[in-house]
């Protein structure tokens, strides 16, 4: 598991819901990272599964 730059960021990097096995479907899960990519987004809840790539931590600013 990779340590990330917050606590925050760690929190919902790894979030699980008990409810929604797809992230994408979940209104509490707003980060998605990829393990493979090591790239962090901010998921679109429109209904697919799009999120829009991030650079900079929304939480405490440091870069990812």
């Amino acid at each position: 598991m990779k340590k990330h730059c917050c606590d925050d960021m760690g929190y919902h990097s790894n979030y699980k819901c008990d409810i929604h096995d797809n992230p994408f479907e979940c209104p509490d899960k707003i980060i998605i990272f990829s393990e493979k990519d090591h790239d962090y987004g901010l998921i679109i809840h429109d209904g697919g599964s799009s999120s829009i790539g991030i650079s900079f931590c929304p939480w405490c600013g440091s870069k990812l």
